[in-house]
């Protein structure tokens, strides 16, 4: 699976994202390259790790700081180089069939190229059997491989994910699993979020953890599993709440927040 042109690296410079009077985000300084293949970012409910997949997609834009993608200037091109796959699935009212053709056809591919890729990401996901099927009647399960299925044809050279395999059951989410895995071997670039520790242990080659809108540790996956240097890090991967055990130390003065008080936690 080729992918049509080099943008990476994509680089975040200070970028702060505000959600009403919350800043979301908070001057993060982050490059991503195309090694590791795997990235998941990790941290707890809240933590900003789905709007950082957004900013770094393009659809949600920072109020400071910039993103910048390497190798390639031209917005419809860049779109055309990455892609992004919901928690929830997005899928039109076709066929399983017909939400990748169309796709590949608004990309502009012709219709033999569109036959030919369409069934390749079939089979690839397992999907082959569900080509006609109505998208919307499909398992969820089955509607998240659509997605990747779908992803996939356009053959990206980034991926971002979020969350693909939340509310799946096991058999489920090792299938999609599998899918990140042949992407990633094939060249594609995944960044990825996930609530999964021992997932993020299966599939990362590199972990970013996020906490409250700051990336508090960055390492390869062996050394960050094996004890990171961040006590927040530390704290949850042994199951603790985050929110609570600061919660003491930075809330309640007059009976303000600390984000009303304008007090960043770390």
């Amino acid at each position: 699976m080729n992918a049509p042109r080099q943008i990476l690296p994509v680089t975040l410079t200070k970028v702060s994202l505000r959600r009403g009077k919350k800043m979301v985000l908070k001057e993060i300084d982050c490059r991503f390259d195309a090694v590791p293949a795997r990235t998941l970012i990790i941290g707890p409910n809240g933590a900003g790790k789905s709007l950082l997949l957004r900013v770094c997609h393009g659809i949600v834009a920072p109020d400071l700081g910039q993103v910048r993608w390497a190798g390639e200037t031209d917005p419809r091109a860049l779109a055309r180089s990455q892609g992004m796959v919901f928690q929830r699935p997005v899928l039109l009212r076709r066929s399983t069939r017909g939400n990748i053709d169309l796709a590949l056809k608004i990309h502009g591919l012709d219709a033999a190229q569109r036959r030919r890729r369409v069934a390749e990401a079939l089979e690839r996901t397992g999907l082959s059997r569900l080509a006609g099927t109505p998208a919307r009647a499909l398992s969820f399960g089955e509607q998240q491989r659509l997605a990747l299925a779908r992803a996939m044809a356009l053959r990206p050279r980034v991926l971002f994910l979020d969350e693909p395999t939340a509310n799946l059951d096991p058999a489920a989410a090792h299938l999609v699993e599998e899918i990140v895995r042949d992407m990633s071997e094939a060249g594609v670039k995944i960044i990825m979020t996930s609530h999964d520790l021992n997932q993020a242990r299966r599939l990362a080659q590199e972990v970013i953890f996020l906490h409250r809108g700051r990336i508090k540790e960055r390492a390869p996956a062996d050394r960050f599993f094996a004890g990171p240097k961040n006590d927040l890090a530390r704290a949850f991967l042994n199951g603790e709440l985050l929110w609570w055990r600061r919660r003491s130390v930075y809330d309640g003065v007059g009976g303000k927040s600390a984000d009303e008080m304008g007090i960043d936690r770390p």
